[in-house]
């Protein structure tokens, strides 16, 4: 009768292999998914929003079907796709305009003349103002702007996940990050396609209304930027209202004796 011993020895052999490769395996893995951990939670700002996507889909939908329905033509689930595709499975600090040029093909919004609206740290104002001018656009009166007001997104290299723990802040961690040049990219569009009467809407009351102190209209920053704008042969005017209760009224209700 033939010995079975060293076939024995090598099927304990071969098992011994495979649970040493079991273990390698899980170890990598564990390791691979330790520093995923990590990196979802090294950055010093806001994680992605909470069910970005659904929101970009029902935003798209609401403003082409309902605020601007000239609109409707846009394909709101292409849009989602390409906003995502923009910046998924990137280094969130690696950002370049040309990561949103498929997806900014796909809005092509232009503002009439004379529309236009730009604000600087007065949004709150800015947009009380374009929702009783129903024909004003702030930038987040057009399609994209509106989609993408207060969201907040990023992913991780290499990962179809969204980091919903943290993602890079613009001064503590990269510039260069998507939210960043996001914004970067449509105001320059925006601002880019402004045409005829341009309105914009400062705070000339606080410090750096317009890169320095300024208190009203008078006052040095404000009178840079009138320089800058009468240079270009553009014309430049300023309104003073001191009191911003009473603009805000005015402007919600326009028709207020109090406003004439």
């Amino acid at each position: 009768m033939a010995d079975s011993r060293p076939k024995k020895a090598k099927i304990c052999l071969c098992i011994f292999l495979c649970l040493l490769v079991g273990g390698i395996i899980a170890v990598v893995v564990g390791v691979r998914m330790w520093r995923h951990s990590s990196e979802h939670m090294k950055w010093n700002g806001t994680g992605s929003t909470a069910r970005f996507q659904e929101i970009v889909l029902e935003r798209c939908y609401k403003y082409t079907q309902s605020v601007q329905p000239e609109l409707r033509d846009r394909d709101c689930q292409k849009i989602r796709e390409a906003f995502r595709n923009a910046f998924i499975s990137k280094d969130p600090c690696s950002a370049t305009e040309e990561d949103y040029h498929p997806l900014m093909k796909l809005v092509n919004q232009m503002v009439p003349c004379d529309k236009t609206v730009f604000w600087s740290k007065t949004k709150e104002l800015a947009h009380q103002y374009t929702k009783v001018q129903r024909d004003m656009f702030t930038l987040e009166d057009t399609l994209m702007g509106y989609i993408a007001d207060d969201l907040n997104w990023c992913g991780d290299a290499g990962s179809y996940e969204m980091n919903y723990q943290s993602c890079p802040h613009w001064k503590k961690d990269c510039s260069n990050n998507f939210v960043s040049v996001f914004w970067d990219l449509v105001s320059k569009r925006f601002a880019e396609n402004a045409c005829g009467v341009v309105q914009v809407v400062l705070n000339g009351s606080i410090s750096n209304a317009f890169d320095r102190k300024s208190d009203s209209c008078s006052g040095s920053s404000i009178n840079d930027l009138r320089q800058i704008i009468r240079q270009r042969n553009i014309k430049f005017t300023c309104q003073d209202n001191y009191s911003s209760g009473k603009f805000l009224q005015c402007v919600k209700k326009p028709g207020d004796s109090s406003c004439r």
